[in-house]
């Protein structure tokens, strides 16, 4: 349970709290932003997909309860290695065959001199593994408070857990939109939420029948799937004219805190 909702928790807290405060604060500094609408839609139409990949095996399960666990598992699957497919189709599509259409808008830049690649990556590399070992305990203690306050798993792993542990990528998304680089904040909250739900998921779905005691699948309680599918409509909604402004961003931000409040106070029951 803690595990889906962590997942889940991490979809929709990227692609709405994450998302609605980097608008909200690049807005409160700049009267109007602009960013490449053409990503935002595409991680948007990824997001879709992998709704309708986590919706299928709930709706199947819901429709027909006498499908047995064999038949989910298998289902799970497929779907994953579908999903890391279309993971893999969508990166070549953006970065080899169309990257013309994924540039950043134009904004004024002067005085930054990008760094030599081989820096870059070493500097990448070696704030990967401190950030890694630094949310590994600090995810691990905050997990253990708010369940000492009476949270249940589900609020924990939906909302505590996506909250902390993607710290270093929300403080990367709002400098960048008070930067008034909103092309760097669209790209990190969409596209680590596209990848949480294409790439990390299915991979743990495989995985799970190498290392874990029981296999994993992908049928996600009723209620997450609901949210996570709100959440990405919500998304494709707000980016389709690739402008933003602080509203849209309070927006946003209600949309999060309207499930944070459902999951607080009745927190969905895993079938």
């Amino acid at each position: 349970m803690l595990v889906k909702a962590s997942i889940a928790g991490a979809i929709v807290t990227n692609t709405l709290f994450v998302l609605g405060a980097s608008f909200l604060l690049g807005g409160l500094k700049h009267h109007v932003q602009e960013y490449n609408r053409v990503g935002a839609r595409m991680q948007a139409g990824l997001l879709f997909l992998a709704t309708i990949a986590l919706l299928i095996p709930s709706a199947v399960s819901q429709a027909d309860a006498a499908r047995s666990t064999t038949f989910t598992h298998k289902l799970s699957v497929g779907l994953a290695v579908l999903l890391i497919a279309a993971y893999g189709l969508g990166m070549l599509f953006s970065l080899k065959t169309h990257p013309e259409l994924f540039a950043s808008a134009e904004h004024d830049q002067a005085g930054e001199a990008p760094w030599p690649i081989g820096l870059a990556l070493a500097t990448l590399a070696g704030v990967t593994v401190l950030v890694a070992l630094v949310s590994e305990v600090f995810v691990e203690s905050v997990q253990k408070a708010a369940e000492a306050f009476g949270m249940t798993p589900a609020f924990v792993g939906f909302i505590v857990v996506a909250l902390v542990g993607g710290a270093a990528e929300m403080g990367s998304a709002f400098s960048g939109a008070r930067k008034n680089r909103l092309d760097l904040s669209v790209g990190i909250a969409l596209g680590s939420a596209s990848q949480i739900a294409l790439f990390v998921a299915p991979v743990l779905v495989l995985f799970s029948y190498a290392i874990g005691p029981t296999p994993m699948d992908l049928q996600f309680w009723p209620g997450a799937v609901v949210m996570i599918l709100v959440a990405t409509l919500t998304a494709s909604l707000v980016t389709n004219s690739g402008r933003s402004a602080w509203f849209v961003g309070v927006l946003l931000l209600m949309v999060y805190l309207i499930f944070a409040m459902t999951l607080y106070l009745l927190p969905p029951r895993v079938q």
